[in-house]
């Protein structure tokens, strides 16, 4: 029983080497840059297969990095949804859109490289896919979100609804690139925390939802 404990520990411990491996690598140099002989040599593994091994195509091994943060993230979202209720303050519905990720991103300490990854992902089209699945396997806290925001801005049409979500997930994960890469190269940071950085992304993502809609004349 040890031994096949001290077996899945192993592969437990090598499995983890490889995720933190990554991640670093394709937050720094991008998903199509790396290749999986670089991987397993950043997680200081010999066998250059190790990577096929544990996780299958690149695309899963992209899909284990997303996963391990989504649940995490997630945790702390229905914790926040769950606290306001039928709230119809729209700052209560935008910080559970806001403050899972850097609070997640706080409770990994310095360096962290999961806001870079996810802006890589994000701009490959293909691989945006596996961050939707991810988000789908949320789906009743994101139908919670969804409505709370319907009811803090009834009159926004639909079409302006889906553009304005668009562009607040996308300043936030900017927002958080801008911190996580400026706290890795020990430079000047916008906010002195995560907490304060919600702040900022908070009022902004307000301002945002907010704002008058243009019609055609």
């Amino acid at each position: 029983m040890t031994a096949r404990m001290t077996r899945e520990e192993q592969v437990s411990a090598t499995r983890e080497a490889l995720l933190a491996a990554a991640e670093r690598l394709f937050a720094e140099r991008g998903v199509h840059a790396v290749a999986n002989r670089q991987i397993s040599e950043a997680a200081g593994h010999g066998n250059n297969a190790a990577v096929s091994y544990h996780f299958g195509t690149k695309t899963d091994l992209i899909r284990a990095i997303a996963h391990k943060h989504t649940e995490q993230i997630q945790r702390i979202r229905e914790r926040m949804v769950a606290g306001i209720g039928d709230s119809t303050d729209l700052r209560d519905w935008v910080a559970c859109l806001v403050r899972p990720l850097t609070e997640h991103l706080e409770s990994l300490g310095s360096p962290t490289w999961y806001a870079r990854f996810t802006a890589q992902i994000m701009a490959d089209p293909s691989l945006n896919e596996v961050m939707i699945e991810e988000a789908l396997t949320i789906a009743p806290t994101l139908r919670e979100f969804q409505e709370g925001m319907n009811r803090c801005v009834p009159d926004l049409p639909s079409e302006v609804r889906l553009e304005r979500d668009a562009m607040a997930r996308h300043l936030i994960v900017q927002i958080s690139v801008e911190r996580e890469r400026a706290l890795a190269e020990h430079r000047p940071t916008f906010r002195p925390t995560w907490h304060d950085t919600a702040n900022g992304l908070i009022d902004a993502i307000i301002a945002l939802w907010q704002a008058p809609v243009t019609k055609d004349a």
